[in-house]
């Protein structure tokens, strides 16, 4: 029965041609935008994950910058200590220079100061955005000053979130100089002895050494001393009770005879009498010291070639840990760009899962568009047929 009200055919066709104009728009849609899942009603789960994905992404992508910046930082503080290290040898250099006989220390000083005020210029100018990681003032920091660099962005297997950083401590051992109180490398005080020798002197049963004045043979014999048979014994002033013990080499201390007194005993019982010679602790002839650092030391024509010794062993300190500080500047550097590598690759990995989950192949999308293409043809003309059959009733009424 064919009736004009209601046509099954065209329905049929029409709902057909709806169905197939709606995986095409998908289709059409996942072509365009190179998504499978483009929103959360293609696949909520998939679309959740993905999501989240590419918000972790992002925060690695901002750890990415900071990783850089912090190289940059560590870059700095390397270079400037290189240079640092550089200048502080030529220091060490300058005073070896300074122990030949006939060096005029005066012009050998003019050129220490230059390199010292090299020193300060390069701890201030070692500085990348704000952060100086040479100097810091590290008695308002109760000795110490931390500093991190921000390595990684992490979600664990609870969904809770934290950033990790890779930790550096600023303290005595790698700043060179310390604003506030002069515990840096190069600006802390260090005691250097005068032209003196160092004796074990026995008090009371305690033998402790000391840095004592030395004399020279010709500093006893102007005391106008005379000597005992074997030349270890000057004996000076009055009563022959003051005097110098010979301690080595050309190399005088000043003595008091202590006859009796063994507690005292620095060396051998004098030869010509019964009389012992030791230093009187209650007046010890303490070599005089100077309290200086790698960063004032000062040098004249008086300095004294054990003072001299004195400034070349704390300048040698001094680039010992110069040169641990840089190395664990080093190892840092390679630690953050091994983080940044690592970062890299992470990146990528989540990028190639979340394509996994949501990306359009868009091989079986476009063989798929052709095929609803020529359907969409098809059913056009399967409607067109089932109109028309309603025309076809009029021919009954001619």
């Amino acid at each position: 029965m064919t009736s004009i009200l209601t046509n099954g055919a065209a329905m049929a066709a029409l709902q057909t041609l709806q169905g197939i104009n709606k995986s095409l728009s998908n289709t059409q849609a996942h072509v365009s935008s190179g998504l499978r899942v483009g929103s959360a009603s293609d696949n909520a789960a998939y679309w959740s994950i993905a999501t989240t994905m590419r918000s972790d992404n992002g925060a690695l992508s901002a750890v990415s910058d900071a990783l850089g910046l912090g190289s940059a930082k560590v870059d700095t503080a390397y270079s400037g200590m290189n240079a640092a290290i550089d200048v502080v040898t030529q220091i060490k250099n300058k005073l070896v220079a300074a122990t030949e006989d006939g060096v005029d220390k005066t012009k050998i000083q003019g050129e220490l100061k230059q390199l010292q005020d090299q020193l300060t210029s390069i701890s201030q100018a070692a500085s990348f955005s704000g952060e100086n990681w040479l100097e810091a003032n590290l008695t308002a920091g109760g000795g110490s000053v931390g500093k991190s660099v921000v390595a990684s962005f992490v979600r664990d297997a609870a969904g809770n979130v934290s950033v990790k950083k890779v930790d550096y401590t600023l303290d005595n051992t790698n700043v060179l100089f310390d604003t506030g109180g002069n515990t840096g490398i190069l600006d802390k005080t260090t005691t250097i002895e005068g032209n003196g020798v160092s004796v074990d002197v026995n008090i009371g049963g305690t033998v402790s050494s000391y840095n004592v004045v030395k004399y020279t043979t010709q500093d006893v014999i102007a005391d106008g001393a005379t000597f005992d048979s074997g030349g270890q014994v000057a004996v000076g002033g009055t009563a022959g009770f003051t005097g110098y013990v010979k301690v080595a080499d050309d190399t005088w201390v000043a003595a008091i005879d202590q006859s009796g007194d063994t507690d005292h005993e620095i060396f051998a019982t004098d030869v010509d009498t019964t009389g012992v010679w030791a230093i009187d602790e209650t007046n010890l002839a303490t070599a005089p010291t100077t309290n200086t650092s790698v960063s004032t030391l000062k040098i004249d024509n008086t300095t004294t070639s054990g003072q001299l010794d004195g400034m070349i062993s704390m300048v040698d300190s001094a680039l010992k840990q110069m040169t641990s500080a840089a190395a664990s500047l080093g190892s840092m550097n390679s630690r953050i760009d091994m983080q940044t590598d690592f970062v890299s690759k992470l990146m990528d990995s989540i990028d190639k899962g979340v394509g996994k989950l949501v990306d359009a192949d868009m091989e079986e999308e476009s063989s798929k568009l052709s095929a609803l293409q020529t359907q969409q043809q098809l059913a056009v003309q399967s409607l067109s047929i089932a109109n028309s059959s309603s025309q076809n009733i009029l021919s009954l009424f001619r």
